[in-house]
């Protein structure tokens, strides 16, 4: 465990996003938690960020918020984004605060970024061992097929940067066997290190409130979570409601997240299928609503068309709630079919209205699921097992630039 090693360390975190921008999802709690962990274990923790604010969109930069602030222990700082297009955030502050500092390695979260880029210059200018974490779809993301043209140009641009930050890390950490097999197309599999994502099972133990008093709420409901993004599967999810809406009773459907550009779209749908009754939208949750929603559901459904390694599946694990999702890309490497969870086609409206009645409709079941899904995160996809094997990772190549 982390109170076996007693080296004391300097550690740089940096990431696109950090508190209080919660809408931003995986990459800002991956990097949270392996601050907050590690802090508390006395070593000194840093995450360089931009001022990307709290805000039901992914664009609200915020000069007013503190350039440095501490937290639980470790240091966030934050410089002003310049530029943005898309979820690419340019700061170029960040190189000449992380050029000033002192640390011993960095990890960069989220690859296809332009903190990543700083990472990997600063990295080569203090001759400091660099660690990547991808959270961003390095090659498999569907919009560098089927997005927009200029998102599809703008990745392309990204190739040769991405290039260069891999070759300039030491180690890659990817949470799957599907991610590794991605980054073997860049490097040699010596480089690559499994380490699977974890959440914080203390965080989420108890729910400081009541979701359905907070939202006078008397019938039971299930839970979306997530962007407010098509890649999210939200429209699958809306067809397969407006085709089972005449089977179910005393049942509501919460979708919870931020909006990426997809809102408009999805309320055309709601009104268009007439399910406006069966959904109640909620726009940027706190945290503590989002626990709550976790408790409080029934179950949840997530039917994304591409993920790499979710973490929002894990957290309703946590609470003793089990997930629909589906079979894309690198779900299946973390959720097993009629184990823990029910997973289905992506895209497919037929099986998840299928999925949705049998979790309602067979108790035992759900029960099943649970129970494995809880055990899950238990044993082996939590923030402790995740921050301790990121650490002996740290903790070996610091050895070996020593030797």
């Amino acid at each position: 465990m982390l109170e076996k090693i007693k080296i004391n360390m300097k550690l740089a975190i940096t990431s696109p996003a950090s508190l209080p921008a919660t809408q931003f999802g995986g990459i800002l709690f991956l990097g949270t938690h392996i601050a907050k962990k590690l802090a508390s274990k006395d070593h000194d923790v840093v995450i360089y960020t931009t001022d990307l604010d709290a805000a039901n969109n992914a664009k609200t930069f915020n000069k007013k918020l503190p350039r440095i602030q501490k937290i639980n222990k470790f240091v966030i700082k934050r410089t002003h984004v310049w530029f943005s297009k898309y979820l690419y955030f340019v700061n170029p502050g960040m190189y000449w605060q992380m050029i000033n500092d002192d640390f011993d390695i960095i990890h960069s979260i989220g690859i296809r970024s332009f903190q990543a880029f700083i990472s990997a210059l600063v990295s080569k200018r203090k001759n400091v061992p660099l660690v990547l974490s991808d959270q961003g779809g390095l090659t498999t993301h569907p919009e560098q097929q089927e997005g927009k043209l200029m998102k599809r140009i703008l990745i392309k641009l990204q190739l040769p940067f991405i290039k260069y930050i891999i070759n300039q890390a030491n180690t890659i950490i990817v949470a799957n066997e599907y991610e590794k097999n991605i980054f073997l197309e860049f490097c040699n599999e010596s480089k690559i290190k499994i380490v699977k994502n974890g959440i914080d099972i203390e965080e989420l133990k108890t729910s400081e409130i009541s979701f359905k008093k907070k939202y006078q709420m008397r019938e039971n409901f299930i839970l979306f979570l997530g962007r407010f993004d098509k890649i999210k599967g939200i429209d699958t999810l809306l067809f397969s409601i407006a085709q089972i809406q005449n089977k179910i009773q005393n049942i509501k459907f919460i979708i919870m997240g931020a909006d990426f550009g997809y809102e408009d779209e999805m309320m055309k749908i709601i009104n268009d299928l007439k399910i406006e009754k069966l959904i109640k939208i909620i726009k940027k949750p706190s945290r503590e609503e989002v626990i709550a929603a976790y408790h409080e559901c029934e179950f949840l459904v997530l039917p994304s068309r591409w993920e790499l390694s979710p973490l929002t599946p894990l957290e309703g694990f946590a609470c003793n709630k089990t997930v629909i999702s589906t079979t894309a890309h690198g779900i299946p490497h973390t959720l097993t079919d009629n184990e823990n969870s029910l997973l289905v086609e992506p895209n497919n409206i037929e099986q998840t209205s299928e999925a949705i009645m049998k979790l309602l409709n067979d108790v035992d079941l759900r029960k099943s699921l649970e129970e494995s899904a809880y055990k899950l995160v238990i044993d082996t996809c939590n923030s402790d097992k995740m921050v301790e094997n990121n650490f002996l990772i740290y903790k070996e190549i610091l050895q070996m630039k020593r030797e």
